[in-house]
């Protein structure tokens, strides 16, 4: 079956189709390990796990590369400022190491409660000084770079179709608007080698044949994507807020090095949005997970959130959506193990039984497979549990390889506490669900309709901090 994705390059939806058969080389930008990662990075590590999922569920074997940025990232795009992990070694008394040694292991930690599958391969940029200092020397000698006061530069104008991931060739650029030129030759020039500043010991600078110094945040990506999964590779991932710069660059300086494309698909997720802006670091809605997780909020909650927005869209995140999400995981934990319970074992020598699994995980593929429509295919679980008939406990299972839910583990511990626990009624249990729903998308005069309805049925609604209680009257 076709899976179709929407290509950034191309700005259109393609069909996805891999330079080697029934293999995938994707590469995903990691984090900048100066500090937490916040639930608007993490949403981007969702999507990219879903990518994942979905991929294998069609038979693919992948090659994941994430890097990870222990360097050379400054803090601002006009290759100016400080480094980020030297300036999170000033505001935490610790070496830049230390910091970035344990950003590295908080950020694995984060993958591992939302339930987001490792790559292959976690590569740092400080493991890779020679792979970049290497990538550096071909494009000098290709003529596309050229020394100023205080780095070595790529010339953006040697490019005719610079920028076109962000469509940059359209848009009107001036120095000051955005960055400033400095001595740099174009404004959409950017640093391949940064000098060390002189009369000031760095913890982190190498030699090159340039002079002492660090790489560019640009060249990690290019250098360590190309050794790992050569070029042109298949998928290269990142949140959107990469594409006119990061993105932007590294497809500059990979093509004038080896005249091939980078990578054959770009895929983008969007921002997640807090009070009506994006969540950044540099913010005062900076969320990270342990925030959520001290509020008694679990992980796999806020994936589940996340899920019900494709990732192509801006998510307006809430604690009052995260609550409903919370409340709606523990309500489809509940009726999975109802189905568990209620149903035979599944005969794979029942033609009516098989021909019912079948249609469900083709259907459900289609929807997975459409530029990855998780949104479509969680409402499509709902619509075959509202009919005990159409599903079956191991296929809600397969479902889960792609949602990543746990749901085989959590319904197995609510089947053991539901033996003392008065049980929901499955039509009940649909009600609770739609309300959790409607109630993260904030249409709460729906909510009231349906609370109204479940106390026509004889059932008390509470809505709490630990959720939704409903109990018979």
């Amino acid at each position: 079956m076709s899976i179709y994705l929407y290509n950034s390059l191309h700005h259109r939806l393609e069909e996805f189709k891999p330079l080697k058969k029934n293999k995938v080389g994707i590469y995903t930008c990691g984090p900048t390990v100066y500090n937490f990662a916040h639930i608007g990075n993490l949403r981007t590590y969702v999507f990219e796990d879903l990518l994942k999922r979905i991929l294998h569920f069609n038979g693919y074997k992948i090659k994941h590369v994430m890097n990870i940025t222990d360097v050379g990232h400054l803090t601002d795009d006009a290759d100016s400022g400080e480094d980020k992990i030297e300036k999170g070694s000033s505001r935490e008394g610790k070496t830049a190491w230390e910091v970035a040694d344990f950003y590295t292991k908080a950020f694995r930690q984060d993958l591992e409660n939302l339930n987001i599958e490792p790559p292959t391969i976690y590569c740092r940029a400080t493991d890779h000084i020679r792979e970049q200092i290497r990538l550096i020397k071909k494009l000098q000698k290709r003529g596309y770079t050229y020394a100023t006061s205080d780095g070595i530069y790529f010339d953006t104008s040697k490019l005719k179709d610079y920028g076109k991931l962000a469509n940059l060739q359209n848009q009107e650029l001036r120095g000051g608007a955005r960055v400033q030129v400095g001595d740099k030759k174009n404004i959409t020039d950017f640093a391949l080698w940064k000098f060390s500043p002189k009369l000031q010991k760095r913890q982190m600078e190498w030699d090159s044949p340039w002079g002492v110094g660090f790489p560019g945040w640009h060249i990690e990506c290019s250098a360590m994507a190309t050794k790992y999964l050569g070029q042109p590779f298949d998928i290269h991932c990142g949140g959107i807020d990469h594409i006119p710069v990061h993105h932007t660059n590294e497809i500059a300086q990979s093509e004038a090095a080896y005249d091939t494309p980078l990578a054959n698909y770009w895929l983008h997720g969007e921002f997640l949005i807090i009070a009506g802006d994006k969540m950044a670091k540099s913010g005062d809605n900076f969320i990270t997970l342990k925030t959520l997780l001290d509020q008694n909020f679990s992980a796999l909650a806020y994936r589940y959130l996340l899920l019900q927005t494709n990732y192509r869209k801006q998510l307006n995140f809430s604690y009052e959506a995260l609550q409903a999400a919370q409340n709606g995981l523990k309500n489809l934990y509940k009726e999975i193990s109802a189905l568990r319970q209620r149903l035979p074992k599944f005969d794979t020598k029942n033609p009516t039984q098989m021909e019912a699994k079948n249609t469900a995980l083709k259907n459900f593929q289609e929807k997975i497979n459409d530029d990855l429509d998780i949104p479509g295919a969680l409402a499509y679980l709902h619509q075959l549990l509202s009919n005990k008939d159409t599903i079956d406990f191991e296929t809600v299972i397969k479902f889960d390889e792609i949602f990543g839910l746990k749901l085989k583990e959590n319904a197995t511990l609510d089947t053991e506490k539901s033996q003392t626990e008065e049980v929901i009624p499955d039509h009940i249990e649909r009600i609770i669900i739609m309300r959790d729903a409607v109630r993260s998308q904030k249409d709460w005069a729906k909510s009231d309709q349906l609370r109204k309805q479940l106390e026509d049925l004889g059932y008390k609604v509470e809505d709490g901090k630990d959720g939704t209680k409903v109990t018979k009257i």
